[in-house]
């Protein structure tokens, strides 16, 4: 058995301190390393001309082709919402229980849109439309608008358009 007596206590402390100190200051990194860096890429182009080169803008997208756009075309009605279904919608859901499409509408109120509840008439699935619009023009660009919107969201990235019979 080892007893140790005062002064050997301090000196063990001073050495962990002591080099606990000198781990520490040995993961800094010297400002003097970055001064050195940065006065040597300075120095080396003072007497160069720089040339800037305009940036290349992305182009705007292009409108997609309507045409090539498949729509869904069913007799519906709407069952709760106070606006009334235009000639083609945006279908984000579809669900077999009503309180389901309402949950999901009143998500989409939160988030700004004026969506209602319809029921397609032959199957009896409740489908959430978040907006609707009178051109298939107008319903494309807002459905590309709405699935950008969300893009983690696997279920409105599966987000169509229906044809109100």
């Amino acid at each position: 058995m080892v007893i140790l007596n005062s002064t050997s206590m301090k000196n063990i402390m001073y050495l962990l301190v002591a080099g606990t100190v000198l781990s520490l200051s040995a993961c800094k990194s010297s400002e003097n390393a970055y001064k050195q860096a940065y006065e040597k890429a300075i120095s080396g182009d003072e007497n160069k001309t720089v040339v800037e080169e305009p940036v290349a803008t992305a182009e705007a997208p292009k409108a997609e082709d309507v045409s090539n756009v498949s729509v869904r075309e069913e007799k519906v009605s709407v069952v709760t919402g106070d606006e009334e279904m235009r000639s083609y919608g945006i279908v984000c859901g579809s669900f077999s229980l009503k309180a389901n499409a309402d949950a999901l509408r009143q998500r989409l109120i939160d988030d700004g849109y004026k969506a209602v509840v319809v029921v397609n008439e032959a199957g009896k699935t409740y489908r959430v439309v978040c907006a609707s619009f009178s051109t298939k023009e107008e319903a494309v660009d807002e459905r590309n608008r709405f699935k950008a919107r969300y893009p983690d969201n696997q279920d409105f990235q599966g987000a169509w358009i229906l044809y109100k019979k």
